[in-house]
């Protein structure tokens, strides 16, 4: 099926105005960087409109995606993800779920590894688990540059083996979720770098809340949210009323 700017304007937007457009995006659909597919940027400027990315979701993730129209606002929002000041939450289905405490931190730091891979930036077998945090020390980091890579989660739902889990990263690495969770035995259904199952068609994260400044708003921010598709509970749950419970004690449990 074709894709159109126009479609997915009427389909997907969550908030616009002068300045930005924010969009839940399907999985499946690349923000920016398509050699041989399809990008919203792309898509975008082929019909008269050019986004400012303010920030990056992966491919094969779904969810909010907020793009600015206006310089102005592009620079002063790409700021606050410089300086960690603004405040994201995910949702994602994972395994391991025996594993998961309610409440957890994974202070894991990220390096690029062979094929720019990104990993936990030490052995696998260095991971320390103390309590409800994942850590290594700094005496078995690998001899390579890395980046400190911080993410909070809250445990909102448990089925079997599978959990649901509302993330709050600190940082934005490349890939930070999927690998801290990966790394630690807890990856996302679905997600093409770990899962080769092939039992889900789609990674299970979900790009769900921001809360940036915005000077050009009165009250002076944005607090946007996109609310996850049916397709992305699926593995957990199809019962309406438990997914509203499910969103409803994240939103009660965001860090």
């Amino acid at each position: 099926m074709t894709i159109t700017w126009d479609t997915v304007r009427a389909n997907n937007t969550v908030y616009a105005d002068d300045a930005v457009l924010a969009l839940n995006k399907p999985a499946g659909i690349a923000v920016t960087g398509e050699r041989h597919d399809t990008d919203l940027v792309q898509l975008a400027e082929e019909a008269g409109t050019k986004l400012y990315p303010v920030h990056r979701i992966d491919k094969v993730t779904s969810g909010l995606f907020l793009a600015a129209t206006d310089l102005a606002a592009h620079g002063q929002l790409t700021r606050q993800f410089a300086k960690q000041t603004a405040n994201k939450a995910y949702l994602a289905i994972v395994s391991g779920a025996d594993d998961l405490p309610d409440r957890g931190e994974l202070d894991l730091p990220l390096s690029v590894g062979r094929k720019n891979r990104v990993r936990i930036a030490a052995p696998r077998e260095a991971i320390i688990r103390e309590g409800d945090r994942w850590f290594v020390n700094d005496d078995d980091l690998l001899a390579t540059k890395n980046y400190p890579s911080l993410t909070r989660f809250r445990t909102v739902g448990r089925r079997g083996d599978l959990a649901v889990v509302a993330l709050a990263p600190v940082s934005g690495r490349r890939h930070q979720l999927r690998v801290q969770l990966a790394w630690t035995g807890h990856q996302i259904l679905g997600d093409p770098l770990f899962d080769r199952s092939e039992t889900f068609p789609r990674a299970h994260l979900h790009s769900w809340k921001l809360r940036l400044d915005a000077d050009w708003l009165t009250p002076p921010a944005l607090d946007l949210s996109a609310t996850p598709d049916a397709d992305f509970w699926q593995p957990f749950s199809t019962d309406a009323d438990e997914i509203a419970d499910l969103l409803t004690r994240a939103a009660q449990d965001e860090s």
